[in-house]
């Protein structure tokens, strides 16, 4: 336990966590997101043992919300918790942001800029779908023209440049399985050998999410059900089938409370309930991904933990639980291989986003709430938390311990080092001969394949991409290696095998 006398009153601490998965797949009614918040905050408010706590709030910070569209989410979760925040933040998208506004609020604790801070996130996207499927619009809070955020966080900039959005590569579910394949082909894996790993990694994922009560599919999958296309398990973009993809379709939410050491105490909240962040890290890697060094690393989140854990005075073999944001299984492997993590061990402590759920950006706030309660389970260890936004883009991490630190919050963004590392040129206008580096094949939902599309280089070593309709190439790409195959592509980007 925790003893207050003795430390920095100025240090921050995450005093409540709370969560809220809404089935509204077996009954229950529909909440909108801003409604989910506020639950999840009331949650966190109990969770710190201590009422009042939300009353006290000087900031109300939302993650980027997409299943609606408040102008300032922050200030109706306020009017609903009983708060009366001097600030309102609000985030652009990003699966980073969550950990992002956590190193952000810990900072201005630590500088004294903020005493207490409500953090929140949700999504009901299920019900967001099923409203326009239907034709209809969900009866949700409107607010007024003019009303905005204290402060909008982050950049809107577009993740995909000009020649990836000419070529149609601007979705996840395209860029992440090309990743994969590229992670196969530096591995030299075979594509079987490939398949049976990424599946056994996911098999493992669905087995924390079968224990995990705020999980939204608590089932525990083989290998076998996971990597072999069925009808309730079709092929989205090779090789990834639907149960390797996040599952976006929940109705979730989740809250913290972050407050200074010398809040916590005039509070009265118990130090058991403590857990301290003790470092984070922002970075990003190369902003468009046809300027990467190559599809199957990350120097953004190798720099950035290697300066998380020095802050903290610790080693990768010092930290015991762990979450990796998993959007796909590639965005996992590449963060674990950058970290100097085993596949082997678990990366996971919700069950990852295809089982215990993928409410859009606010994942990682279900990761770090879920990992307060594991901490406070095993006391003393240190926890690891990374977010993650775009295609492997944008990165955050944070490190979490009951053990308080010996020194100050410590945040890094080590960018400038990080921009100095090597790039690759773009080519979205050559054409003539190529060879291929990645592909995937999207699919249709009812099984047949859709198109198939490469990421490919010039004799000088550029990049650009390239795409086919032809159906003997495309089932040929799912069954025998492609990658390093020479090709020719034409102006207009089709990929002639």
């Amino acid at each position: 336990m925790a003893e207050s006398s003795s430390m920095d009153p100025r240090l921050p601490v995450l005093v409540g966590v709370g969560q809220i998965s809404n089935r509204v797949d077996r009954g229950a009614g529909v909440l909108e997101p801003v409604d989910l918040m506020a639950e999840a905050l009331r949650r966190a408010e109990a969770d710190t043992g201590t009422s009042g706590v939300l009353a006290a709030a000087e900031s109300v910070r939302v993650i980027c919300l997409l299943s609606w569209r408040y102008a300032d989410p922050g200030t109706l979760v306020a009017g609903r918790v009983g708060a009366s925040p001097s600030e309102t933040v609000y985030t652009v998208m990003g699966g980073n942001y969550a950990q992002t506004v956590v190193n952000d609020t810990a900072r201005a604790i630590q500088r004294g800029e903020l005493d207490l801070a409500l953090l929140t996130g949700a999504e009901a996207w299920r019900s967001r779908s099923d409203s326009r499927s239907a034709g209809g619009r969900p009866d949700w809070t409107a607010q007024p023209e003019g009303v905005h955020p204290t402060v909008l966080m982050g950049t809107g900039d577009n993740l995909s440049s000009p020649g990836e959005i000419a070529r149609g590569i601007f979705l996840p579910v395209q860029v992440y399985p090309m990743l994969d394949v590229a992670l196969r082909a530096a591995a030299g894996l075979s594509i079987d050998e490939h398949r049976r790993q990424i599946s056994e990694l996911w098999s493992r994922f669905s087995e924390v999410a079968a224990s995990n009560p705020h999980a939204w599919i608590q089932q525990a999958f083989t290998p076998e059900q996971i990597a072999e296309p069925s009808p309730e398990n079709r092929m989205i973009g090779f090789p990834y089938t639907k149960r390797m993809n996040s599952n976006n379709m929940v109705e979730q939410g989740a809250g913290l409370i972050l407050c200074s050491v010398a809040k916590a105490t005039s509070l009265g909240i118990p130090p058991e309930r403590w857990v301290f962040i003790h470092a984070g890290a922002d970075a990003h890697d190369r902003w468009f991904v046809s300027n990467r060094s190559d599809l199957c690393s990350s120097p953004a989140i190798r720099v950035a933990g290697r300066e998380l854990l020095a802050a903290a005075g610790v080693g990768m073999g010092d930290i015991a639980h762990i979450d990796l944001y998993s959007c796909f299984p590639s965005a996992v492997q590449i963060a674990a291989a950058e970290l100097g993590l085993g596949l082997d061990r678990q990366l996971t402590v919700t069950g990852g986003m295809s089982f215990a759920g993928g409410p859009w950006n606010n994942y990682p706030m279900h990761a770090i709430a879920t990992m307060a309660g594991v901490l406070r389970e095993d006391p003393g260890s240190f926890g690891l938390c990374t977010g993650n936004g775009g295609f492997t883009t944008k990165h955050s991490l944070g490190l979490y311990s009951t053990r308080p630190p010996s020194q100050p919050f410590t945040w890094s963004e080590p960018q400038a080092e990080v921009d100095r590392l090597p790039s690759r040129e773009a080519a979205d206008d050559y054409q003539g001969g190529v060879r291929i580096e990645a592909y995937t094949v999207m699919f249709g939902r009812e099984g047949e394949p859709e198109q198939a599309l490469a990421a490919v280089l010039t004799p000088e070593g550029a990049r650009t991409w390239g795409r086919t309709t032809d159906t003997r190439a495309m089932e040929a790409m799912t069954r025998d290696e492609h990658v390093g195959r020479s090709a020719k592509l034409a102006a207009d980007g089709d990929l002639t095998l």
